[in-house]
């Protein structure tokens, strides 16, 4: 051990500049090819750009998967899950909580649940919006209906997801 202690890590001196403010020195060297720094292409022709890229399409090779749709078509509907014992949970929106049964780590082994599920309709949940019983079929296809960035509800994924009209 020393005789005196020593400094490990000189910490940088902290920046005059206040939360939140950008540096575009910094920003262009982070990112030297973003269109947003190339003076050559209009703020249209960057709309259109964003919009074939992002929005429009089926991505080919995306996320683990062959293909991924942005607008989510084949979205499942929860409406169609079996549900039961042997594994399968106890309503398309809650698992099966009931044990196996001594000694038993087996999903397989779970009986059926017989408890008390709470009503599809029950919608006085914490926070605002359709809940957590919305089927994905029927959310996808609404926020699909959504194909530009000027069609975006500031506080809102589509227009009634907030529970009103």
């Amino acid at each position: 051990m020393p005789d005196q202690r020593q400094i490990i890590v000189i910490p940088n001196p902290a920046t005059p500049r206040s939360k939140g403010s950008r540096s575009d020195v910094n920003l262009r060297a982070s990112f030297p090819d973003s269109p947003i720094f190339k003076q050559e292409i209009s703020d249209v022709e960057r709309k259109k750009a964003h919009q074939s890229l992002c929005r429009d399409g089926v991505v080919l090779n995306g996320n683990g998967l062959s293909s991924f749709d942005r607008d989510y078509v084949d979205a499942p509907n929860l409406e169609e899950v079996e549900t039961g014992g042997g594994g399968l949970p106890s309503t398309p929106y809650t698992p099966n909580l009931t044990s196996p049964g001594p000694g038993s780590f087996n999903a397989a082994d779970q009986p059926e649940y017989s408890g008390e599920i709470p009503d599809k309709e029950f919608k006085n949940q914490w926070g605002t919006g359709l809940g957590g019983l919305v089927s994905p079929s029927e959310t996808s296809q609404r926020l699909s209906e959504q194909n530009t960035l000027s069609s975006y509800i500031s506080g809102r994924s589509f227009q009634g997801s907030d529970g009103k009209s």
